[in-house]
């Protein structure tokens, strides 16, 4: 497995839970990255280190390096890179002349941001720096968004491509030949990197993703959805992380909140009867900073 993503609904553990796994990965000898993909970020403050957009070596923890991914910056970078080939591809498929083409330049193509999220993925993990990549996403909407933008890209490929094959059938025509310019490489370009993306998602071997949740009605519905939705992606769900379990029953409201709390545990070993369910208990204080990572760490995969 290289690549083991978590996401969830927002307030359950993912990072801490993404954070806690690198930790043992890092234990075991594994070099280990850590992204977080959440425009919020909170990995630096979990791990207690100050993070950016730059790879970045976790003090005190061997083989451990973290990197939060800012999807706009990595936009503005593709655009300045590839702008000339996407202003080539307006003009030989639209009828905007150059004002306009360099307003529809600034516009943002949906899903396009997500999709520099995840290209910066697949660059480090083909670039085989590290032996895992471990993904603290978004809460569920986002990331969502996220892992569908290999998909929303690919229709709006297919739309530019039918769009320049009508331009070069009328070249043709009246020219006699068509001779391929930037544009064309652009778009092959483009699909390859798509293709890329969705054969990693898709790559039981390779990628995993673990959802995360706690006992409550709400969380549970929201896991079952985003289950459901990463089976449209063609992506391996195999083991769900239940959070905050509490344990205790030393008093009455502990008693009557553990009742309350294994109906919902059972529910989900009903609803999830195939995969792994691993139950992390609630902590007594904040789980933040190295040491309490490396006893949540502990938790999951004592």
């Amino acid at each position: 497995m290289k690549l083991v993503m978590f996401g969830g609904k927002g307030g359950v553990g993912k990072t801490t839970c993404a954070a806690s796994s690198s930790l043992y990965f890092a234990s075991k000898g594994e070099k280990t990255l850590i992204i977080c993909t959440d425009p919020a970020h909170s990995l630096g403050d979990s791990l207690g280190q100050e993070l950016g957009d730059e790879i970045t070596a976790i003090k005190s923890v061997p083989n451990l390096s973290a990197l939060e991914i800012n999807a706009t910056r990595k936009l503005d970078e593709f655009k300045g890179e590839y702008g000339t080939e996407i202003k080539k591809l307006l003009d030989t498929t639209t009828n905007l002349d150059e004002e306009d083409i360099d307003l529809m330049f600034e516009l943002p193509i949906p899903g396009m941001d997500e999709l520099m999220g995840f290209k910066t993925i697949v660059d480090l993990i083909e670039e085989n720096k590290f032996d895992k990549y471990v993904v603290d996403t978004a809460p569920t909407g986002h990331a969502l968004k996220l892992l569908g933008s290999p998909y929303l890209i690919d229709d709006w490929i297919k739309v530019m491509a039918k769009m320049k094959w009508k331009y070069k059938f009328m070249v043709k025509r009246f020219a006699g030949k068509y001779i391929p310019d930037k544009s064309d490489d652009f778009l092959m370009n483009l699909k390859k990197m798509v293709k890329r993306i969705e054969n990693l998602l898709k790559d039981e071997t390779k990628c995993e993703f673990i959802p995360v949740t706690i006992p409550e009605a709400m969380p549970i519905i929201e896991t079952e959805r985003l289950i459901e939705e990463l089976g449209t992606f063609g992506m391996n769900v195999n083991k769900i992380a239940v959070n905050n379990v509490l344990e205790s029953d030393g008093c009455q409201f502990c008693k009557d909140r553990r009742i309350q709390q294994q109906i919902y545990v059972k529910q989900i070993k009903n609803k999830f009867e195939n995969m792994e369910i691993v139950q992390i208990p609630l902590q007594n204080k904040e789980v933040r900073g190295l040491e309490s990572l490396n006893n949540m760490k502990e938790l999951i995969f004592g």
